[in-house]
This record gives C-alpha cells, structure tokens and sequence, in this order.
C-alpha cells in the first residue's frame, strides 16, 4: 500500500502490510470501546476501561470479560459485541488472503510453497476464490448453528430472545470467541445434547482453517488433499481425542466438576464438550476454577498449541505443533530430513516453525512476569490468563474480573498480539532475503 503525503506530492510511502493490518485492528478495537461507552450500549455507567478491554478481547476473538456481557451491556451493545466478533474473526482471515497477494512477491518455489502450505492457494484468482469460500461457510454455519441452537433457547426464553440467544452464541462459536450471553457461559446446559453438539461442531469447523475447507471442497479423496490438511486433519483428531479422555480421567470423580454428575454419559458429554473447546474457544460447561492443577496444566498447552492457520482461532496453530514433533522425532532418528504423508517437509519450513513457536514462548513468559508483578494471585491462575489471551480462547479461573488498569493493559496487549502476530511474524517469514556474505560452517555444542 502507498500514502502521498499532500506537502510531499508524488512521494509513496510504503506501509508494510502487517503495519497496515495492525493498524485497522486497532481502529476497531478503539471504535468499538467508544460505542460500548455510550449509555444506549450499557444498562448501568461503565467505565471506558472496561469498554476497551471487552472491545478487544471482541475485536480478537477471546472472551476474556470484566463484566458480564449478558446484563451489563443492552440490545445494542451486544449486538456491537458480536459485529466486532464478527469482524475480528472473518477479517482476520480474510486479511490473511489480501496480505499475501499484495506482499507484491515473486511466485518462486519458496514463496509457492509458503502460500499453498499455508492457504493451499498459488495466485490471485485463486485467493479471492478462498475469500468467497470463507463468506460462503461462514454464512451457512453461522444460519445452521442458529437454526438447532433455537431448538434450546426458545423454548426456555421465548421466541425473541431465544433467536437473539441462538444467533448470538452460533456466531460467537463459530468464530471461536466464546463470549456468552449467560454469567457462567453455558454451564447451565451441561448436559442438553444439542448444545454440545452444535457448539463443539462450529468450534471445530471454525478452527480448522478454510485452506483446508477449500482443499476438501476441491478434492474429496483423503489421497489428493495437500499435505497441510493431511496434517491439519490429522492433528485435530489426535488432540480432540487426547484432550476429551485426560480431562474425563482427571476430573472424573472431581466434585467440582464431573464428580457431580452420577450419570456417565452426561460425564462423557461433559468431557467432549470441554475437552474439544479448550484449544479454541472460552465456552465452558463446568466451573473452570474448580478443576485439577493437572487439568489446568493441560488445559494451558491446549491453549498454546491453539487450532489451525487462517482459521477463527489463534495458537501457534496445530500443524506447527505437529512438525515440532517431527523434527523431535527426525533428530532421534537420525534423520536429515522430515517426512509426513509421503512428502517432505524443508529446513526452511522448520525454522519458521521454530521462529514462531520462540517467539510465541517469549511473549508468554513476558506476559506473566509483567502480570505477576502488576497482580498478586495464585500462580497457575496468572498463567492460565495469560495463555488463555495469548491464544485467544477466553477461559479463566476467575482472575479476569480482578486484573487492575496495569493487569488488564497487559493482558489486552497480549490478546492483541495473540491474534495479529502470526500473520506479522508470517509476513516476514515469508521474504526471503538471501545472505549477501556466507561464512564456514563450525560446530557448537549443545545439551
């Protein structure tokens, strides 16, 4: 993109995309904290603080929230909520696909791959193709989601605010936001099969990325698709089955949670639905301060490792976990090279994965040695808030509502960096600049 600056006339300067990107997020989240402060958004006086956290974890689509959004804010401020919701999280993808074609680079074999493992996408054509794919999906799940969700909330809340309750939480789940109309989320429908049906169903489809979703659209043998959805799909499956049993062994007989459920499969359903939502999106059907420290702990990897790329949800995202794990294994192996699916993965590829998740590490810790010096608190709570900002996913174990001016400036710094940079830390990865000198290669010695 080029500005002209009127005392300067005929002189561009060029904004990087992620610049220009950052920029816009900014601009919502800044816009939607001056609409939540209008008296006609709130039932009662709400401080601008407390608009402008609740516009960027809407803007960043995390559920992070110091008031409850179901009585603190009218008709509409929730409904600004879920535009911002709806913004943040169909921009940002659609962001992604604008960003790469006008990085204004050569198609050559590095940028080619970058483009088709991230968006399975090699021209312009073919990413305004993915842009109408993404509008397409998103509107026939977010109207099918809404459609089953009436079958829960009008019957309990009539039919306006049942279609208000069923539109707001399909959107919010699609979009892997997890804000919630109700003070304790969804706790209230634990066990009602629709709900942990239709809401772990948007998460996931929201959360696995439209590279894939095209992918499958395009090809529909498992033997044809690229090896990123292979991967994509592939992870997914592993980490929802892993997640759902630990957390149903765990808290099985945890009065706080499962224990107080005698049915087993209400325990079941519970365990699906929480284990499933926890990497994405800060819906929660039991009292997530109420679980296991080993849960907790679980639950922050979950949160770390996040779901898929150009999707809803943040994280290092989940093929990057899964080529960490490669590279694990190929270094015991004694293996040069990584391999998955009958295809190889580059060196190249793996120092981004490495680049992203250091990166990702640094601001995590930097995030909870700031907010531990800010905010006196359970340790494990802090880190649970922190990870959860940073991966956008919206659980907390009650310390969200106690953060003070300082504690929430950095956890909403966090979930703006939790959501804008993978793409930023994206664009640079993707310039290659060769070295203009080479050096000899010498050893160092490690572990």
């Amino acid at each position: 993109m080029q500005i002209f600056f009127p005392n300067r006339p005929g002189t561009p300067i060029r904004i990087p995309p992620p610049l220009l990107l950052s920029v816009l997020y900014l601009a919502l989240i800044l816009i939607g904290a001056v609409v939540l402060s209008l008296p006609i958004s709130v039932t009662t006086p709400t401080t601008f603080s407390d608009a402008l956290f609740t516009a960027t974890s809407a803007v960043t689509v995390t559920g992070l929230s110091v008031v409850d959004t179901g009585t603190n804010f009218t008709l509409f401020g929730q409904v600004a909520i879920l535009i911002m919701v709806q913004l943040g999280g169909l921009g940002l993808m659609t962001f992604a696909a604008l960003v790469l074609s006008v990085l204004g680079l050569p198609i050559g074999l590095s940028h080619h791959t970058y483009l088709r493992e991230d968006l399975s996408q090699t021209s312009l054509d073919r990413l305004v193709g993915l842009v109408k794919t993404i509008l397409r999906v998103v509107l026939i799940c977010e109207l099918i989601g809404a459609a089953l969700l009436l079958l829960v909330f009008v019957p309990e809340f009539g039919l306006i605010k049942g279609l208000w309750f069923s539109v707001f939480h399909s959107v919010s789940a699609f979009n892997n936001a997890g804000f919630s109309l109700m003070p304790d989320s969804l706790t209230h429908w634990a066990t009602n099969p629709v709900v942990n049906l239709v809401i772990p169903g948007l998460l996931v489809i929201g959360g696995i990325g439209f590279s894939v979703i095209s992918d499958m659209s395009q090809h529909r043998t498992w033997q044809r698709l690229s090896m990123h959805s292979k991967i994509m799909l592939s992870g997914t499956a592993i980490l929802i089955i892993w997640s759902v049993a630990v957390f149903a062994i765990l808290e099985w007989n945890n009065p706080g949670t499962l224990g107080a459920y005698p049915n087993i499969f209400d325990k079941l359903q519970i365990s699906w639905f929480q284990g499933l939502t926890t990497r994405t999106a800060g819906f929660n059907t039991v009292d997530i301060g109420a679980i296991h420290d080993t849960t907790a702990l679980m639950f922050v990897l979950l949160m770390v490792i996040g779901a898929g790329s150009t999707s809803t949800a943040g994280g290092i995202k989940v093929t990057t976990f899964i080529v960490l794990i490669l590279a694990t294994i190929a270094f015991f192996k004694r293996h040069n090279q990584l391999h998955a699916f009958g295809r190889s993965i580059g060196l190249e590829e793996v120092m981004k994965v490495l680049a992203l998740t250091m990166i990702s590490i640094f601001v995590i810790m930097l995030g909870i040695f700031l907010i531990t010096i800010s905010h006196d608190g359970d340790f494990l709570d802090l880190v649970f808030e922190v990870t959860s900002a940073f991966g956008t996913v919206g659980l907390s174990r009650g310390t969200t509502g106690e953060l003070d001016t300082a504690g929430r400036i950095i956890i909403g710094v966090i979930m703006f960096i939790g959501r804008v940079g993978p793409l930023t830390l994206g664009f640079f990865l993707a310039r290659r600049i060769p070295p203009r000198i080479s050096y000899p290669a010498s050893q160092v010695y490690l572990g």
